[in-house]
C-alpha cells in the first residue's frame, strides 16, 4: 500500500513541475512574441510621416498652366517602404488626401514578383530596365489589361526622367498579387515599372477616372 501511495505521489509531483515548465515555457513564448510585435510597432511607428504639402501646391499649379483635372490628382512616393501605403488621391477642392493605396514598382534586376528592392526602388527611363520612372504623367486613355481587373490607364510622361513611357508601355492597371492592406515590415511584389495597385483599389480607382479626364500623377522618390 505504501509503495503505491510512493507512486502516486512521484507520479503528482512529476506532472506538477513539468506543467509548470510548460506554463513558463509558454509565458517565455508570448513574452518574446509581444517584445517581437512591440519592436516591429515601434518600427512602424518611427517612419517620418513626410510633408507633401509643396508637391500639392506644385501640381496644382501645374495643372492649371497645362489646363489638366482640377478637382484632384494622384502622388506616388516610390521613396515609401512598398509595404506601406504610398499612392495618394489628392483633392484639390478639399485641400487634402482623401484616399491611399498599395502601388508596386519595378523590379530592376532583380527577380519579376519578388520584394528585393522594397526599401529602394530602382529607377530609370530605359527601354527594358524593368524599373519604375520619377517625373508627371497625364492619365490618358482606358484600355483593356490582362492584369487584374483587366482595365488599364495610359500613361504619357512630361518629364525627361519619363519621356519613354509610353513606348515601354508603362500603364496604371491592377493586380492580383497587390494587397488592398498595409503589409510592412514585408514588401509589395515588383514588376516590370508600371504602378499597380489591388483589384479593389483599382475599382475605385477607375471610377474616379471615368469621371474625372486628363488626371495628374505625379511619381516621386522622396
Amino acid at each position: 500500500m505504501k509503495k503505491v501511495f510512493f507512486i502516486i505521489s512521484f507520479v503528482l509531483v512529476w506532472s506538477c513541475k513539468n506543467n509548470k515548465k510548460e506554463l513558463k515555457e509558454a509565458s517565455v513564448f508570448k513574452a518574446e512574441k509581444t517584445i517581437e510585435n512591440v519592436s516591429n510597432q515601434k518600427t512602424r511607428n518611427e517612419l517620418k510621416e513626410i510633408d507633401y504639402s509643396t508637391y500639392y501646391k506644385e501640381a496644382q499649379q501645374y495643372c492649371k498652366r497645362n489646363n489638366l483635372n482640377q478637382n484632384t490628382f494622384f502622388l506616388i512616393d516610390l521613396g515609401v517602404h512598398s509595404g506601406l501605403k504610398r499612392f495618394f488621391v489628392y483633392d484639390f477642392k478639399k485641400n487634402k488626401v482623401v484616399q491611399s493605396y498599395m502601388v508596386s514598382h519595378g523590379c530592376g534586376d532583380n527577380s519579376w514578383g519578388a520584394t528585393m528592392s522594397k526599401e529602394n526602388a530602382p529607377i530609370s527611363n530605359e527601354f527594358d530596365s524593368h524599373c519604375s520612372s520619377v517625373g508627371k504623367f497625364i492619365i490618358l486613355d482606358r484600355g483593356v489589361s490582362q492584369w487584374g481587373i483587366k482595365v488599364n490607364y495610359v500613361l504619357q510622361g512630361k518629364d525627361k526622367t519619363n519621356s519613354h513611357a509610353r513606348s515601354r508601355a508603362i500603364v496604371l492597371h491592377s493586380w492580383e498579387a497587390i494587397s488592398s492592406h498595409e503589409v510592412y515590415p514585408q514588401g509589395t511584389p515588383e514588376g516590370w515599372g508600371c504602378p499597380a495597385v489591388s483589384n479593389e483599389s483599382m475599382k475605385e480607382i477607375d471610377k474616379l477616372l471615368k469621371e474625372n479626364k486628363k488626371v495628374l500623377m505625379w511619381i516621386i522618390k522622396s
